[in-house]
């Protein structure tokens, strides 16, 4: 069997199959951050060009959209999927370098209202999504994530295979919707490496487009089943012709889906680490900002490439400054929204610090990427004291989990300013019981 046929013939039995309590516990918990990052991307201007730009696919349709907005289920998957990673808050698997809530939660959304599905048959398709586009994100590894965006490519997988659950294709045909999503996989790392708002389109794109393919499956469409191991396929053309032969061994035993990493502070996670290690140091030694006088950040190599402006002039660009992220985190204790405003960004004290700060590829920490994220911190005090502190994770992974607890504040804080403290607690209990209920979100 091709691979395809083999991650097909899992998420179609899935699809008639009923989830284990830690599973879809799991599911939920990754629904209700995918809603956390959901709220606050709405209102960025990448989502208010696509809503504009989309006005003949809205008002219509069988889907919705979150506030009750009719659209075509490939509208509502491409402009929820692209919200849902706007504000860079949303979650990840570590092995496949991905985010896959995204783009794979906003497609079984969109088909799951055009289709009134329940809320089990909903989770069930979250879940086969979370399995197979991880696996592939795995195999494909850090070759692939040199110049692609896995959010874009790994998703397209992912909301093929929620969709094509929802749509209960048979193996066939569910094969074919994967093999599709193959040949509609994209999202270059370049895009975001200047000023831009290209990156959430990315897992917006992915979620329309794996829709489409098992839309065009679920119609008697055909596709190379050998797509992904194949001498022209994705394996050799996107990375460095990985081995295949084993991408179904741990399927429905080790799933993936519970053990995610859900984001603890706003903006790219990979300066989380040299985040957390700083605020250690200054817990656990009761400095503040102004007594620092050098700090060194020790990271893996994709720190550097991905989060790389030392004098960032926006807040997407500061969303990408380890700098900036480390010294807002010294100087006002956290990160959040708030850290991005206008005023923020050129707060002089931020400022300041960032000028004092240095980074540089650390090659242990960068050995353990991409199974571990983590940053050697080293700060110089001005009375000449010197500390140095190895965080080998961060505070979301699944070695530092967040709680439920704290996925729920993490809800209540990016969804309330937008829907209000009363409508959150609503959406949390409706995600709470979506195992048995047949009223979606």
């Amino acid at each position: 069997m091709h691979a395809t046929q083999k991650l097909a013939r899992f998420g179609a039995a899935l699809s008639a199959t009923e989830l284990a309590p830690e599973v879809a516990h799991h599911a939920q918990r990754a629904v209700i951050d995918w809603f956390a990052s959901l709220y606050p991307g709405l209102g960025t201007p990448a989502v208010a060009v696509l809503t504009n730009t989309l006005a003949e696919e809205l008002d219509h349709g069988p889907s919705r959209i979150v506030g009750g907005r009719m659209a075509t289920t490939r509208a509502a998957a491409l402009l929820q999927g692209t919200a849902a990673h706007a504000a860079e808050v949303d979650d990840s698997f570590r092995d496949a370098m991905y985010h896959p809530g995204a783009a794979t939660i906003a497609a079984a959304l969109a088909v799951s209202h055009s289709m009134r599905a329940s809320g089990p048959a909903f989770l069930k398709a979250v879940v086969a999504g979370y399995e197979i586009s991880t696996r592939i994100g795995v195999v494909m590894g850090r070759p692939h994530y040199k110049y692609w965006h896995n959010t874009g490519t790994m998703g397209s997988f992912g909301a093929a295979a929620a969709a094509a659950s929802l749509l209960q294709l048979n193996e066939v045909a569910y094969a074919n919707a994967l093999a599709m999503a193959a040949t509609f996989t994209a999202g270059l790392q370049q895009a975001f490496r200047l000023e831009s708002m290209a990156k959430p389109l990315h897992a917006g794109r992915a979620a329309e487009a794996g829709v489409l393919a098992a839309q065009l499956a679920g119609g008697g469409m055909l596709s190379s089943f050998d797509v992904l191991e194949g001498e022209s396929g994705l394996g050799q053309a996107m990375s460095t012709g990985p081995d295949w032969s084993t991408i179904d061994s741990t399927l429905g035993q080790d799933f993936h889906i519970t053990r995610l990493t859900f984001k603890n502070h706003i903006g790219c996670g990979h300066t989380f680490a040299a985040i957390d290690g700083a605020l250690a140091l200054q817990r656990q030694h009761g400095f503040t900002h102004a007594d620092i006088e050098r700090v060194h950040l020790g990271v893996y190599q994709p720190t550097l490439d991905i989060a790389p402006h030392v004098n960032p002039q926006t807040a997407d660009q500061a969303r990408f400054s380890l700098h900036y992220m480390v010294a807002t985190a010294l100087v006002h204790g956290s990160v959040r929204l708030s850290a991005f405003d206008p005023d923020r960004l050129n707060d002089p004290a931020t400022r300041s610090l960032m000028q004092r700060m240095e980074k540089a590829l650390d090659p242990d920490v960068d050995a353990a990427f991409p199974g571990r994220r983590g940053a050697r911190v080293a700060i110089t005090l001005r009375n000449g004291t010197q500390l140095q502190h190895l965080q080998p994770d961060r505070k979301g992974d699944p070695e530092l989990p967040l709680t439920d607890d704290d996925l729920e504040g993490k809800l209540m804080e990016l969804a309330g300013p937008v829907i209000g403290e009363k409508a959150s607690r609503e959406l949390l209990a409706r995600i709470w019981q979506l195992h048995k209920s047949t009223e979606l979100p």
